[in-house]
C-alpha cells in the first residue's frame, strides 16, 4: 500500500467544505505545520524568552522591540497563535491517521493472493522454473520452507484449462506498517502533551474561570483571590523564592503582562542553601535542605534539592532553578572620592533603601546586591595594558572573569566579596555602583576596584584605587583630602621648591613654586572651581585639565617638553603632598622605593580619573551578615506521561520504517506433465542489495530445492 499525501474527500457538502476538509486531513498540510513550529521553535531558542521588556529593548531598539512583542515571539511557546498551529496540527495529523489506518490494517491482513499469473512477469525479481513435484505437493513444500524462515503464507487451489494450479503468496516485514501509524500517532502525542503543559490551561481559566493577571506590587499575602490559582489546578509552571529559615506555599506565574499565584498543596521549608566549589573557586554544587510541609495531613518530609536532581511530591516536582540575596544585612563605609567629605558608615538590608543628603541634593541608596564569591580569571596578567584608562572594560574582559578570552587559558581566583548598589537623585534617575570589598592583584599592584554603569545595558567601568601600605584605602582618601586643602598644596609646592633647588637660590626656587603651585592647582580642580558660582558643581582637574592648559598656552613645538617639565614637577608635588598627609595622620614617612613608587603611579592616575567619578564617595563594603534564598521551579507537568510516551512511539516507528521491510513473495505452481511450471516474483517496497540477495536465496531454496 503507498501512502497518499492527498486528504479525506467529502462526498457530500460544499465545494467549499470539501476542499477545506481535504486540505486538513491531507499529509501536506501537516508537512507545513510541522515546519512552521519548527521555525518558531528556533525562534523560541535564539532569543530569550520571559525576560523583562527592557532586555528586548536594549538588544532589539524600541521599534523591533514593540514589533517582536506584537508577534509574542518573547513568549512563543505560550503565543496564541503556536498553540493554534498545535491545535491544527494534531487535528491534521488525527484525521491522516483515521483515514489511513483502515487501509494500512487491510493492507496488513491482505495476502493479495489473487494477484493473476501474468502480472508475476512485471515484477523487477521474477524467475521461472520446471519442477519435479506436482503442483500441490510443490505448493505444500513452499510454504514449508516459507514458514520456517519466519514468513506468513497462505494457499490458494485455482483451476486452470491444464488442471489444478496453486498459488503461494507470502509476506514478511508488516511491522514497517506499523511504523507508519507510531510515528503519526507520536506526533500527536507530543503536541497533547505540549498542550497540557502550556500555558492554555492557566489562560483558560483567566477567560473563564475569572480569574485575573495581577500587575502590581506588595505582598504576597495582599493580593486578592482573583489572582490566585488553586491548588488543584492541573498543569503549571512558576518560580518559589524561599528565604533561608522561612517557608512558602505560593508560586508566581510569569505572564505578558504581570503574574499570577499559584497555590501549593505544600509548603516549603529552606532549612539551608549549599555551595560547594572546587580549588579552583568554581561553584561544583548548587543544593538547597528543605522540609516540605504537606498542607492537608501535616506531615514533614526533608529533603535535598540539587541542579537536575528534583524532588516530587504529590505530582509536583521542585526543580533547582537559581539563587538569590534572602535579604543580608550591610555595612557601608563612605570613602571620599571627588573630593573631601567626611566618611561615614550606613548600615541596611539587600532589598532596601536609605536616604542620603549631601548638601542640597537629596540621595536614595538604594542596596541591590550581595556577592560573597567572585570567581575571576586572572589568566595574562602582566600584559602591558594602559593603566590610565578610564574605562577599564578591556582590560576587565581579558583579565577579570565574567567575560572570557577566547585564546588564552583560564587563572580562576575568588576575589572576595562585593556589593552593589544604586544612587538615585530625586530626578529619578541612578547610577548603578559595583565596588570589591578587597583589593586584587592587577599588572603588580594592588588596587580597589570601584565600578559603575549608568545603564543596565553597559558594562561596568571600574576605577582602579590603589592600596596603601596597609592594603586599604585609607591612603588614598587622605591623599584626596590633602588635594582638596589649599593650604596643604601650599605646604607641598613650599617643600618640592626647596628640595629640589640647590645652593639656596631664592629666585629659582620661586619660580619653581609658581610653576609647581599652577600644575598642582590645575591638577585639582581649583581653577576651574573657582569658575563656577556653585560650589558642588564639578570640576575640571586631574590631567585632562592639565593638558588643556597645555593646549591652549604652549606653542605646539614646545609642548611635549613643556609637558615632560610639568608632569615631573606635578609627580613630585605630589609626592610631598602624600608626605604631609601622611604626617597629619601621626604616620611614619613613606621611603622613595619600588613600592612607593608603583603606588604613586597608580595613586596620579586615580586621582586624575575620580574627576569622571559621577558620586563624590565611593561606598565600600565593611561587614555584612549574610542571607540566601533559593529560587525553585515548581511544576505539575502532566503531559510529561503523554510526551514520554509519544517519544517512545516515535523511536519505534522511525526504526520499523527505515529498518523494516515489507517483502512480499508470490509462486504460482501450473501442472506441466508430471510436474509444475513455477513463476517467483518478489516485491519489495525499497530496493536495495540486501534485496537482491534475499531473492537470489529465495530462489536457491523454492525453485531449485526439488524433493
Amino acid at each position: 500500500m503507498t501512502v497518499s499525501t492527498q486528504g479525506l474527500e467529502l462526498r457530500a457538502g460544499s465545494r467549499a467544505l470539501r476542499d477545506a476538509v481535504e486540505l486538513l486531513s491531507s499529509m501536506r498540510f501537516a508537512i507545513a505545520l510541522l515546519s512552521v513550529i519548527c521555525i518558531a521553535s528556533v525562534i523560541g531558542t535564539v532569543v530569550k524568552q520571559a525576560e523583562p521588556f527592557n532586555n528586548y529593548v536594549n538588544q532589539f531598539g524600541p521599534f523591533w522591540a514593540d514589533v517582536f512583542a506584537s508577534a509574542n515571539l518573547y513568549t512563543v511557546y505560550s503565543a496564541w497563535w503556536f498553540l493554534l498551529i498545535l491545535a491544527f496540527l494534531v487535528t491534521s495529523t488525527s484525521l491522516c491517521i483515521a483515514r489511513n489506518t483502515p487501509k494500512i490494517l487491510a493492507d496488513f491482513k491482505a495476502f493479495k493472493e489473487n494477484l493473476r499469473e501474468q502480472s508475476l512477469k512485471a515484477f523487477p525479481h521474477r524467475a521461472e522454473s520446471a519442477l519435479d513435484a506436482a503442483p500441490e505437493a510443490a505448493a505444500n513444500r513452499i510454504g514449508q520452507t516459507l514458514l520456517k524462515a519466519g514468513w506468513k503464507v497462505r494457499l490458494q487451489s485455482r483451476d486452470t484449462p491444464a488442471g489444478q494450479g496453486w498459488m503461494v503468496a507470502a509476506k514478511k516485514g508488516a511491522a514497517n506498517k506499523w511504523g507508519y501509524l507510531a510515528a503519526h500517532s507520536a506526533i500527536v502525542l507530543v503536541c497533547v502533551g505540549g498542550l497540557l503543559d502550556g500555558d492554555l490551561m492557566v489562560r483558560a481559566q483567566t477567560w473563564f474561570n475569572g480569574k485575573q493577571v495581577f500587575s502590581g506590587g506588595g505582598l504576597i499575602a495582599d493580593v486578592p483571590e482573583k489572582h490566585r490559582l488553586s491548588a488543584s489546578n492541573p498543569t503549571f509552571r512558576g518560580n518559589l523564592l524561599v528565604t533561608e529559615g522561612t517557608a512558602s506555599s505560593t508560586a508566581i506565574l510569569s505572564q505578558p503582562t504581570g503574574v499570577l499565584l499559584q497555590e501549593l498543596p505544600f509548603s516549603v521549608e529552606l532549612k539551608k542553601f549549599i555551595v560547594e566549589y572546587y580549588e579552583t573557586g568554581m561553584p561544583r554544587l548548587f543544593a538547597s535542605d528543605i522540609v516540605i510541609h504537606d498542607n492537608d495531613t501535616g506531615e514533614q518530609t526533608p529533603a535535598r534539592v540539587e541542579v537536575n536532581h528534583p524532588v516530587f511530591h504529590r505530582g509536583v516536582a521542585i526543580y533547582q532553578s537559581s539563587f538569590d540575596d534572602g535579604g543580608s544585612r550591610v555595612k557601608l563605609k563612605a570613602i571620599p572620592v571627588t573630593r573631601a567629605t567626611k566618611p561615614f558608615e550606613v548600615e541596611g538590608t539587600i532589598g532596601g533603601s536609605t536616604q542620603l543628603s549631601n548638601g542640597d541634593q537629596q540621595l536614595t541608596l538604594e542596596y541591590t546586591g550581595l556577592r560573597v564569591i567572585n570567581v575571576e580569571n586572572f589568566a595574562g596578567q602582566g600584559s602591558g595594558a594602559d593603566v590610565r584608562k578610564v574605562d577599564l572594560r578591556d582590560e576587565i574582559q581579558n583579565a577579570m572573569g565574567a567575560a572570557h578570552k577566547p585564546n588564552a587559558g583560564k587563572t580562576l581566583r575568588n576575589v572576595g566579596p562585593s556589593v552593589t548598589y544604586k544612587l538615585r537623585d530625586n530626578a529619578g534617575q541612578a547610577v548603578e555602583y559595583h565596588n570589591y570589598m578587597l583589593p586584587v592583584d592587577l599588572d603588580g599592584q594592588r588596587v580597589f576596584l570601584l565600578g559603575m554603569r549608568e545603564t543596565p545595558q553597559d558594562s561596568f567601568r571600574y576605577l582602579r584605587v590603589p592600596a596603601d601600605d596597609q592594603d586599604s584605602m585609607a591612603g588614598f582618601a587622605r591623599m584626596r583630602e590633602a588635594l582638596d586643602d589649599p593650604a596643604m598644596r601650599a605646604e607641598a609646592v613650599r617643600r618640592y621648591a626647596v628640595q629640589s633647588v640647590e645652593g639656596g637660590r631664592p629666585d629659582l626656587a620661586e619660580a619653581l613654586a609658581a610653576s609647581a603651585g599652577r600644575a598642582l592647582s590645575l591638577f585639582a580642580g581649583a581653577e576651574a572651581q573657582a569658575q563656577t558660582a556653585s560650589p558642588n558643581a564639578r570640576a575640571i582637574g586631574g590631567l585632562q585639565a592639565v593638558s588643556n592648559f597645555l593646549e591652549e598656552n604652549v606653542p605646539e613645538a614646545e609642548r611635549e617638553r613643556a609637558s615632560d617639565v610639568l608632569i615631573r614637577i606635578l609627580n613630585g608635588t605630589l609626592f610631598e603632598l602624600l608626605q604631609l598627609s601622611r604626617e597629619k595622620a601621626g604616620l611614619a614617612p613613606l621611603a622613595r622605593d619600588d613600592a612607593t613608587q608603583r603606588f604613586m603611579t597608580q595613586a596620579v592616575i586615580s586621582l586624575s580619573d575620580t574627576f569622571f567619578y559621577p558620586a563624590p564617595m565611593a561606598l565600600m563594603l565593611e561587614d555584612f551578615t549574610h542571607v540566601q534564598a533559593s529560587v525553585f521551579q515548581v511544576a505539575r507537568a502532566p503531559g510529561k506521561t503523554v510526551v514520554y510516551l509519544g517519544c517512545l512511539l516515535l523511536i519505534l516507528g522511525v526504526f520499523a520504517m527505515l529498518y523494516v521491510r515489507e517483502r512480499r513473495v508470490w509462486v504460482w505452481l501450473a501442472p506441466q506433465g508430471e510436474g509444475s511450471q513455477a513463476s517467483l516474483a518478489l516485491s519489495t517496497n525499497r530496493k536495495t542489495l540486501d534485496a537482491d540477495r534475499e531473492f537470489e536465496l529465495i530462489k536457491t531454496q523454492l525453485l531449485q530445492g526439488n524433493t
